[in-house]
């Protein structure tokens, strides 16, 4: 039977020195779906998956993680859960299959195992014919792509993506939501930041965020009818 899991935040707190990174935040991350993290630079949305992906202690407040609707401890669900930063983390001089590569021995994974998944992954990103290419040579769309194959090598459950589309052309953005709905069809809980106010509409629930608060929560339509307003940018500027 899969385990579906979810995360849940109640009067979280991060500081950093005197700045307060995340400020009471009280948050439900419900099972098998596609989640969004939407707000401005410096809202606290790297701080709050770096927080979940267990990378950052809270000062306060709690982060529970459960399993099938059971309370989980977070070494339970660590191996299940893989995070993709917003940096950029991979190593430029090493192609697309010297990374697979070098994921399959930090993940341990059996080599027919590895190469069935690794054989997907290449086929839904479309990046087969450039396997030998140095990720130093590619596009922002192809680098963002290799790296949440880096991520979806263990087989994650759970899946932290912290503005995987940041300065990404277009076309690449379509085509890096198309592989999330995939995903998300595979009932793995998936939460993407954004500041792309467009992107928000694309979740199954957003939780808007403003400087470390969540400001509205909820399926978007339902935020919006709430807000009275048409879109995402037409609320937020409706709050500034």
């Amino acid at each position: 039977m899969n385990i579906r899991y979810g995360i849940y935040l109640d009067k979280l707190v991060k500081r950093f020195g005197l700045t307060t990174a995340i400020d009471s935040l009280t948050l439900a991350v419900e099972p098998g779906l596609l989640h969004g993290v939407i707000g401005p630079d410096g809202a606290g949305k790297t701080t709050l998956l770096r927080l979940m992906a267990g990378l950052l202690r809270p000062a306060g407040g709690t982060i529970t993680f459960t399993a099938n609707g059971e309370n989980a401890d977070f070494e339970h669900v660590r191996p299940q859960l893989a995070y993709m930063p917003s940096r950029q983390s991979l190593y430029p001089d090493l192609s697309i299959e010297e990374h697979l590569e070098f994921f399959k021995s930090l993940y341990q994974l059996a080599p027919d195992v590895y190469r069935e998944r690794a054989s997907r992954l290449l086929g839904i990103t479309r990046l087969e014919r450039f396997r030998g290419r140095k990720v130093g040579q590619l596009s922002g769309g192809m680098y963002k792509k290799v790296g949440l194959m880096c991520a979806l090598l263990r087989s994650p459950a759970v899946l932290l993506l912290d503005e995987p589309t940041n300065g990404v052309d277009p076309i690449s953005r379509r085509e890096f939501w198309e592989l999330l709905y995939q995903l998300s069809g595979e009932h793995i809980l998936i939460l993407i930041s954004t500041a792309y106010m467009d992107e928000a509409e694309r979740c199954s629930r957003v939780h808007l965020l403003d400087s470390g608060r969540c400001i509205a929560s909820g399926e978007p339509a339902q935020v919006l009818a709430g807000e009275k307003v048409q879109s995402f940018d037409e609320l937020w500027m409706k709050r500034a």
